[in-house]
């Protein structure tokens, strides 16, 4: 059940970073979302297998804000690239005359 909690709080961590960062039109609805859910139930079951407890609170603490960080990092890292791929991609039509 502790799992579950994680991951749902890794889907709504991904989703705020898909709406809070810029270049939301050039990535999907669901990236931010799915990278935060995967990345809360990897961290959760790592520290889980480290030896965490799940009623612990770092555990909780440390899932969420690290899948909230790998949400954002990701979301970052899929708009500049976007943006610059575009812009080179422009500049190969405009230099063809297309």
């Amino acid at each position: 059940m502790e799992l579950l909690l994680a991951v749902i709080g890794g889907l709504v961590l991904g989703a705020i970073a898909h709406v809070v960062l810029p270049w939301r039109s050039s990535r999907g609805v669901l990236v931010g979302p799915a990278v935060g859910g995967i990345a809360a139930a990897v961290l959760w079951e790592a520290l889980t297998w480290a030896g965490w407890r799940y009623d612990g609170t770092w555990i909780w603490v440390v899932a969420l804000i690290g899948a909230g960080l790998v949400a954002v990092v990701v979301a970052w890292l899929l708009g500049t690239r976007r943006e610059r791929q575009d812009a080179a991609y422009y500049e190969q039509l405009a230099a063809r005359g297309a």
